[in-house]
């Protein structure tokens, strides 16, 4: 089963690469007058994560929506730690029963804060997701309206190198500032 992963990611890694290496092949077998005539662009898809307006209302939006079990994360949290020093503190003093049951009931605790708290992760994480599938459907068609208004042949979203007068990202941004 692993020699079959380690080969479909080799396989996808060539994939790639063959898929790079004709993209190149391609625009290097241009003549010098056809190249002047092709038009690429470079669209940063982390700085549209971070910096675009849709991106932080969601990112605001989520901090709302979460806010109250972050607090009731919060609060278990303090509660057990609470306990725990009580029962550290109280330990010597208390009958081996009282003990006993204080240790089950943090021990209980425990299990079900742990329990919240990967509950909490998870749901965050697919709303998230859902955020930014959207944002990312938002961009595409912002970017595909910018390369029609501005006849680009080709824009790249991950490049090894890449020249700043290629970037587009800021009229992307802009774009989706404006709610386009």
């Amino acid at each position: 089963m692993r020699n079959r992963r380690s080969a479909n990611r080799k396989e996808s890694t060539l994939k790639h690469w063959y898929s790079t290496f004709a993209v190149l092949v391609l625009l290097l077998g241009v003549t010098a007058a056809q190249a002047a005539e092709i038009k690429i662009g470079f669209v940063d898809v982390e700085r549209i994560r971070r910096e675009s307006a849709p991106a932080e209302r969601a990112s605001k939006q989520l901090e709302k929506e979460f806010a109250p079990r972050a607090q009731e994360l919060q609060r278990r949290e303090a509660q057990i730690k609470a306990m725990q020093g009580q029962l550290e503190k109280d330990a010597v003093t208390m009958s081996e029963g009282d003990r006993r049951a204080k240790e089950q009931e943090l021990a209980r605790m425990s299990v079900d804060f742990q329990r919240m708290q990967r509950e909490y992760r998870e749901d965050l994480n697919m709303r998230r997701n859902q955020e930014l599938a959207t944002l990312f459907e938002r961009a595409d068609r912002v970017i595909k309206q910018i390369a029609d208004a501005e006849k680009f042949d080709l824009i790249l979203q991950e490049a090894v190198f890449r020249s700043p007068r290629m970037d587009i990202t800021d009229r992307v941004l802009k774009a989706l500032a404006e709610g386009k």
